[in-house]
């Protein structure tokens, strides 16, 4: 039986006297990343005994909303590749690319 390697990500948030993020950062040795910062996170893990997602989305104050729709796209077109990786569903990905072209276009974010 081989040994477990373990390896770890760190996030970290400093937050105003209203519990709002001022500042995210983040660690992941392993690939190289120490202490960098980020104007925005989302974080899904899922919970197979109770079979539902359970999320952290955290932005900071500064966070520009031009930005955050950008961040958003990004996102959703990750999340297409992922769901092709993880199912082998052309089809459902291509309905998602299609989507996410379709969120481009309507935010005006692809000339």
């Amino acid at each position: 039986m081989s040994k477990l390697v373990t390896s770890e990500i760190t996030l970290r948030v400093a937050v105003d006297e209203n519990r709002v993020p001022e500042k995210l950062s983040w660690s992941a040795q392993d690939g190289g990343i120490n202490n960098e910062e980020a104007k925005a996170m989302l974080l899904s893990v899922w919970d197979s005994k109770n079979q539902e997602s359970l999320k952290i989305d955290l932005w900071t104050k500064d966070m520009p909303v031009d930005e955050m729709k950008v961040f958003f796209h990004q996102t959703l077109v990750s999340l297409s590749d992922t769901f092709m990786k993880a199912t082998q569903d052309e089809k459902m990905t291509a309905t998602m690319k299609d989507f996410c072209d379709y969120f481009a276009e309507k935010l005006e974010l692809k000339k």
